[in-house]
């Protein structure tokens, strides 16, 4: 399965809640101990199994795109190039 993350720039997040009501992991919540510079309580990632898989729901949804998502390529995949 592919693995990913996400990073929320806290300065564009407004506290909106669409990426909480779309990952099908239920992997973001909002970080109640953090307000944005706005005074916004921001999205944030919690995957400690790294269950992410880079779906980009989030990402997609986020009306002020505030969410980067970064996918891993598996070892397999990686092309190498020999010289």
């Amino acid at each position: 399965m592919a693995k990913g993350r996400i990073v929320v720039k806290e300065m564009y997040c407004k506290g909106c809640e669409l990426c909480t009501s779309v990952c099908p992991q239920d992997l973001i919540h909002m970080a109640l101990d953090q307000l944005t510079p706005k005074g916004y309580h921001p999205a944030e990632l919690v995957d400690p199994d790294g269950e992410c898989t880079g779906c980009a729901i989030c990402a997609v949804i986020c009306p002020d795109s505030a969410i980067t998502v970064y996918r891993m390529v598996p070892e397999d995949k990686v092309k190498t190039t020999t010289a």
